[in-house]
């Protein structure tokens, strides 16, 4: 069983918002969805992070791609289902946790490094790659390795990645990118965070153009 096929967005940028509060989840979710960015992830080493995707889920509209980092278990995994979270993003690839993904039908994205595991992430039916950490292979050494990949592999990159990248990677053909702290941390505003999210969709947008 496959995990569910990556949605049309119309900027594949995914938020991590580690750290995020419950109290401050709706603020930023929607100051990140009013800016552009649509796909939003809180992982899971952040305070009662299930509550705040139940939150999300329930104040964003429909069409905006929510759930987890850093799922490591298929408890989690259920967890995450029952918090009505559909992305599912994991610093590694394991199959129990692949699985029951596909189960809830999720939108999966496992952490990868080298070409082993980015083929085993896409034979276990993931709907994406991250590879991670991005900073540490560069747009070339990624490149390198979507060179053995089927040519309509979903590759993103995550980890030491800003806005001010974009274009290198899309060089490359990397059109998925996770944005952490250059996005966000806990100690900025809801302003900050919004700017940020501004500049980033703009820069997505001078490169890439707008996906619908």
């Amino acid at each position: 069983m496959k995990s569910a096929a990556f949605p049309k967005l119309e900027r594949n940028i995914i938020a991590i918002l580690r750290g995020l509060s419950p109290d401050a989840a709706v603020e930023y979710g929607k100051a990140l969805f009013d800016a552009g960015i649509e796909a939003i992830e809180v992982p899971l080493n952040s305070p009662d992070p299930f509550l705040s995707i139940e939150r999300l889920v329930a104040a964003l509209p429909k069409s905006a791609l929510l759930g987890a980092g850093t799922v490591l278990t298929p408890a989690q995994v259920d967890r995450l289902h029952e918090a009505g979270g559909t992305l599912l993003v994991s610093p590694n690839i394991d199959a129990s946790v692949m699985s029951r993904a596909a189960e809830h039908r999720m939108v999966t994205m496992p952490g990868v490094f080298t070409p082993t595991e980015a083929l085993q992430a896409l034979a276990l039916g993931a709907s994406a790659l991250k590879f991670f950490p991005a900073i540490a292979l560069g747009a070339k050494g990624i490149s390198a390795i979507k060179a053995v990949l089927p040519a309509d592999a979903i590759v993103g990159a995550v980890g030491g990645v800003s806005e001010k990248d974009f274009a290198e990677y899309a060089q490359v053909g990397v059109k998925a990118f996770g944005l952490g702290s250059s996005l966000f941390t806990p100690s900025l505003t809801v302003s900050d965070v919004a700017e940020r999210a501004k500049a980033a969709v703009a820069a997505y947008d001078s490169v890439f153009g707008r996906q619908s």
